[in-house]
């Protein structure tokens, strides 16, 4: 079901083709597909990463496609190196890593031109009554594979739904148009919403 939620992420920045989007964190480039089908060929799709070893498998995805149109690089998403053009951004899984989630959401919503869209795809703990007996699982999985060292005090699942809760309310405090839609029993959320057209 992965693919449907990355479609469904891509579907909420409304691209039109000729448009151009950029991935904050775009990892090993398993949403750039999805992004250069809505451009098309004569929009462009720019994928930010920090990390060498993605960044690689990235690249190889995108020169296996023969995709001219499609680039990444070795950038900070809190500092994207993408001026005040861009369509859309879109950051699945990143802003539970970012220390200022909150004012990286607004910078990102600056570097739209008006009109443009953010989605923001997240996992943290639901919030359906069926389902949070399994919160206690999903605070697990965060805490095996949150980086850093782990102490008894620390809570990695709690902070992870504190940064995306700050980046979703910065969304809805200065976007327009902001919609969330829940997948996976709640634990995944596409928040989307366009920066003013004024």
């Amino acid at each position: 079901p992965i693919g449907s939620w990355r479609e469904r992420a891509a579907d909420a920045l409304e691209l039109d083709p000729g448009d151009t989007v950029v991935e904050m964190g775009c990892g090993t480039g398993a949403n750039l597909p999805y992004l250069r089908e809505r451009v098309g060929p004569e929009g462009r799709v720019m994928g930010l990463d920090l990390t060498r070893g993605p960044l690689a498998v990235a690249r190889q995805r995108i020169a296996s496609a023969g995709w001219d149109n499609v680039h990444c690089c070795r950038a900070d998403a809190t500092a994207p190196p993408v001026g005040t053009q861009v369509d859309g951004i879109l950051a699945t899984f990143v802003v539970g890593m970012l220390p200022d989630p909150a004012g990286t959401v607004a910078d990102w919503l600056d570097c739209l031109v008006p009109g443009g869209r953010l989605a923001l795809m997240d996992a943290a703990p639901t919030e359906r009554p069926l389902a949070r007996p399994l919160n206690a699982p999903f605070g697990l999985f965060v805490w095996a594979t949150a980086p850093g060292d782990h102490h008894a005090g620390r809570r990695p699942s709690r902070d992870l739904a504190r940064k995306v809760a700050a980046a979703r309310r910065s969304l809805e405090g200065s976007g327009e148009d902001v919609t969330t839609r829940e997948f996976g029993l709640g634990f995944l959320r596409v928040t989307a919403g366009s920066r003013s057209p004024v």
